[in-house]
């Protein structure tokens, strides 16, 4: 067999990585809102690279293994610094604990995802994506300069919010995949208008307000995970009362 890399998923990677090694420049010169920005961009390379690897039959091994590495700095490394500056340095060591934990958590779901992807099981993201948890991060930080601008609530909501997503990422609730959608394979002609339709839309809201609509947005899928699995709970609870008392237990009873 030739041996060999495909070009394009990988350049989008290369796009993500570059947007991660930026955005550690912007917070080590103090421009956190660039550095926020730059995460942001690198999800949507991130995205991308996937999306033209499954549609274009261009999956490889070797795409997985560099789209981690590219990942882990895009979406461990730079937002735990981006973190740690603008918000957990006056914690001293524990502030930046929280972040290395973010780190860590990061590349134990990476290295999970990777085992998962080698065995198929990759329909559905077991526990929180990385580019969604340091989205998080960057869009709360986007919007905190577009609202408040001042005061120091945020070093507090940070170091929370670090705390649930560390933990989120190596949990075992499930995510969303875009893989659930089936975009390589065909779909009607109402299904494709639909989903052209609501990137439409979507992306107009966002033009908007995008900080505030980014939040959101990024909000909802995190907190989708945990309400799926409350929801799964609560109906599991109702199917189990729900089922008929079976014939002995009904003489016992009697």
């Amino acid at each position: 067999m030739r041996k060999g890399i495909y070009i394009l998923p990988n350049l989008f990677t290369t796009g993500n990585l570059f947007c991660g090694f930026y955005a550690i420049i912007s917070v080590f010169q103090e421009k956190f809102e660039y550095a926020a920005y730059a995460i942001i961009l690198a999800s949507v390379f991130d995205v991308l690279d996937g999306i033209v690897a499954r549609l274009s039959g261009a999956a490889s091994k070797f795409g997985v293994q560099y789209d981690s590495l590219a990942d882990l700095v895009s979406f461990g490394v730079a937002p735990a610094l981006l973190a740690f500056s603008w918000a957990l340095r006056p914690y001293g060591k524990f502030g930046w604990l929280a972040a290395f934990l973010f780190v860590a958590c990061g590349a134990l779901r990476l290295a999970r995802y990777n085992v998962l992807a080698a065995s198929g099981e990759t329909k559905y993201f077991k526990g929180l994506p990385i580019p969604a948890a340091a989205s998080m991060i960057a869009v709360t930080i986007l919007l905190y300069f577009e609202l408040i601008e001042t005061g120091g609530v945020k070093d507090v909501i940070i170091l929370v919010m670090i705390y649930t997503l560390a933990f989120l990422m190596v949990s075992n609730i499930r995510y969303f995949s875009l893989k659930e959608l089936g975009l390589a394979t065909r779909k009607p002609l109402s299904s494709f208008v639909f989903v052209l339709l609501s990137v439409i839309v979507v992306a107009i809201v966002i033009a908007m307000a995008p900080a505030l609509m980014l939040f959101c947005s990024v909000l909802f899928y995190v907190l989708a995970g945990p309400a799926r699995m409350i929801l799964g709970w609560h109906k599991k609870r109702v199917l189990r009362k729900m089922e008929p008392i079976p014939e002995e237990d009904l003489v016992i009873r009697g």
